[in-house]
């Protein structure tokens, strides 16, 4: 791990951290590379996205081994892809890209799916390799890897019919309001003629906001 901010102990703990618990928030201060120390020595996973910059596992955050680096603006709060942050059975699932193709893996996971543990030479990042569509995994780019359930089965929404729709017109980017306690947005409509992909031409920021593109017309719900 190269050098950034380093690992170096400040009047209130690690630089660039603060954890409560098994969580930890990491921030890229101007753009610039930040390393983290973290409580526990799994893999990190992005809990919430506190920036305005969205943060892409394997282009702006990673780690495991007890540490963690940020960079390019990416501020988050992260918890442990293994062990406690796992919930239900604690069941992985491989899912494997053959020759660079696509495939879908179907799951039982009720919750976020998160990598617990890559398996290929070629890099599974989040939203440009793989992804999560419903309790599917779906996979490309010749990413190969174990996922599991980033939580137990009581993550999804307090209301089950919370659904908002959200609209590209005229191919434009458009943000729409989610609320994020009612856990992940999943696309349960397509409502346009273009197909609407997570990674691709929709999005979420972990935050209070869905995005749109490139046509996209879908009404969202929450898993």
């Amino acid at each position: 791990m190269r050098s950034g901010g380093g690992l170096r102990p400040g009047g209130g703990g690690w630089t660039g951290s603060n954890w409560s618990g098994q969580t930890l928030i990491c921030s890229s201060n101007d753009r610039r590379r930040r390393e983290c120390r973290t409580p526990f020595n799994g893999r990190p996973v992005l809990v919430e996205n506190i920036s305005g910059t969205r943060c892409v596992e394997g282009v702006n955050f990673g780690g495991g081994g007890g540490a963690m680096w940020v960079d390019q603006g990416c501020r988050g709060r992260f918890a442990e892809g293994r062990g406690g942050w796992q919930g239900g059975s604690g069941q992985t699932v491989r899912c494997e890209s053959q020759n660079n193709r696509e495939r879908t893996c179907g799951t039982n996971f009720r919750g976020r799916i998160v990598l617990v543990r890559q398996l290929s030479s070629s890099r599974c990042v989040e939203g440009q390799s793989w992804g999560q569509r419903g309790s599917s995994i779906w996979v490309r780019n010749g990413c190969r890897g174990e996922f599991a359930e980033g939580r137990g089965g009581g993550w999804g929404g307090s209301n089950p019919g919370y659904t908002v729709t959200c609209s590209s017109e005229n191919n434009r980017h458009r943000n729409c309001a989610w609320d994020r306690r009612q856990g992940r947005p999943v696309v349960v409509e397509n409502l346009s003629g273009t197909r609407c992909q997570e990674g691709r031409n929709w999005g979420w920021d972990g935050g209070n906001t869905i995005w749109v593109n490139g046509g996209c017309r879908a009404r969202f719900g929450a898993r």
